[in-house]
């Protein structure tokens, strides 16, 4: 239980500031404004319901008071999430007309939740369902939250049959975690009425949506409602969550290319110092960080490389003594013709032939191109290495 709280508890904190850090680069997104609207009120209620399932005043506030704030929260939670639907799928009118109705419904919920929270006697537990009006706030929320993720995983399943495969599969996580807190509600609102009626009471140290302290209601707190929260959460980053870390990998392989390409960059470079492409960041360690940098610095050293190679052609044609060109040999047979070419250049020899294609791939694409420029510099490396 305390792992999953712990996860529920950071996981949106983390979540929140990555929404909020999306939305400062969308402001005008209304869909994206929801997403984050329920995230962000999922983490400010966390701290709220754990000073009042431990019954401690927090930020000067007595225990069923931040009960009922956090309530307001995640009631307002699932409404967002509602929102989320209606615009991304009805025009702005009409959404805005339907959002009302849901406003209504939210302004009706937390208006009872807080005359059930003023009828209560002060001293009373946050979790003593035997007080009618204790047990009257949490069916009450427990039924809204019920009704709101229902709805929620109805949309979300229909979404998910024609959305496209990665966000397809972030809303079908997305729906697993609103139907186990559909479950966990279904589960407390009778746990709530065992207890009020005098059912059993059994010692859970923690009741996160105010569930009952009865066997039910431990049972769909642990079992439900927290994996569900941590479901959501997963669901929601999914989408993004793969689109950074292909981006990550498309990373990783250009900054591994550019370091491999360095003994041929070298070689040309020396040779050929005109070619360079000249573009200094501002900030170089700055730009050396980031992904942009890693990329820009890529496709100039596979350029570069590419022009010297052009330059040194010449001097591998006239080499060439058997007929076949540059192109038509492997890398590792070129190497240690290049070492030579490049020789006769820096000793100043003219070039008798013309320029000619050097290792082109079979595939037209850049990818094929700098895994031959690779190649080529491995050997490269490996001969210079070799005594």
């Amino acid at each position: 239980m305390s792992l999953l709280l712990t996860l529920y508890g950071a996981g949106s904190l983390l979540v929140s500031a990555w929404m909020v850090h999306r939305l400062a680069r969308a402001p005008r997104d209304v869909p994206l404004w929801s997403v984050t609207g329920l995230i962000v009120c999922w983490a400010a209620a966390y701290p709220f319901g754990l000073a009042a399932d431990r019954d401690e005043v927090f930020l000067g506030l007595a225990p069923m008071t931040s009960r009922l704030v956090q309530h307001v929260l995640v009631l307002s939670a699932v409404n967002c999430m509602v929102y989320f639907y209606l615009f991304s799928t009805l025009e702005p009118d009409r959404a805005r007309r339907r959002a009302s109705w849901y406003g209504l419904a939210l302004l009706a919920g937390v208006a009872a939740l807080t005359a059930a929270t003023a009828a209560t006697p002060d001293g009373v537990r946050t979790r003593d369902h035997t007080v009618t009006s204790v047990a009257a706030f949490h069916v009450t929320a427990d039924l809204y939250l019920a009704a709101g993720f229902a709805l929620g995983w109805l949309w979300t399943r229909r979404y998910a049959r024609v959305a496209e495969p990665r966000l397809a599969r972030g809303l079908r996580i997305t729906s697993f975690g609103m139907a186990a807190i559909v479950v966990a509600d279904a589960l407390f609102v009778p746990a709530v009425l065992l207890r009020w009626a005098g059912g059993d009471r059994v010692d859970a140290s923690l009741d996160t949506a105010g569930a009952a302290e009865t066997t039910l209601g431990w049972f769909g707190a642990v079992f439900f409602l927290l994996p569900g929260i941590v479901l959501i959460l997963v669901g929601v980053t999914y989408p993004a969550a793969v689109m950074r870390l292909t981006a990550l990998r498309v990373w990783w392989r250009h900054l591994r290319a550019y370091r491999l390409l360095a003994p041929l960059w070298t070689a040309l470079h020396r040779n050929f110092p005109e070619d360079a492409l000249h573009r200094v960041p501002a900030r170089p360690w700055r730009d050396a960080l980031r992904p942009r940098g890693v990329h820009r610095r890529y496709y100039r050293r596979v350029i570069e490389c590419r022009d010297g190679l052009v330059r040194v052609s010449p001097y591998l044609a006239a080499l060439d003594e058997e007929g076949g060109g540059p192109a038509d040999v492997s890398p590792g047979e070129l190497a240690p013709r290049l070492r030579e070419a490049l020789r006769a250049h820096a000793e100043g020899r003219p070039a008798t032939g013309s320029a000619v294609p050097v290792v082109v791939p079979d595939e037209g694409d850049l990818d094929a191109d700098v895994r031959q420029l690779v190649a080529l510099s491995r050997a490269l490396r490996s001969g210079s290495a070799a005594p």
